[in-house]
């Protein structure tokens, strides 16, 4: 794709803006991940359903955070090797629209089908 070098680098921060964003989520929700202890004393039956569910709905926010970062440093190497902004499986330019809606779009429209 032959994106001008100064929108590349907007690109580049607002990825990188979100990668810290992300990292920084992470380390704020680590606690909620952390496996459920067993205190008859202090937590009932509900309350403990109630921590596992918690903790199971911040595994799995945790598991697509994670693949957002995947994706970013993904794009991160595309840019670094010129290849942003260009298809994945099929070379073609990724339209402007889908990667102003999403800076880490691997396909174009029709391959993403």
């Amino acid at each position: 794709m032959n994106t001008p070098p100064q929108d590349l680098e907007t690109v580049r921060h607002a990825l990188l803006s979100e990668r810290d964003a992300l990292h920084d989520s992470s380390a704020s929700t680590a606690a909620k991940r952390t496996p459920v202890q067993l205190d008859q004393q202090s937590v009932g039956r509900l309350s403990r359903m109630d921590a596992l569910q918690v903790q199971a709905m911040a595994q799995a926010e945790e598991g697509r955070r994670q693949q957002r970062l995947r994706l970013i440093d993904a794009a991160l190497k595309r840019i670094d090797e010129g290849a942003y902004g260009c298809c994945v499986l099929c070379g073609d330019d990724i339209p402007v629209k889908r990667l102003a809606f999403d800076l880490a779009a691997t396909r174009c429209v029709v391959c993403a089908q």
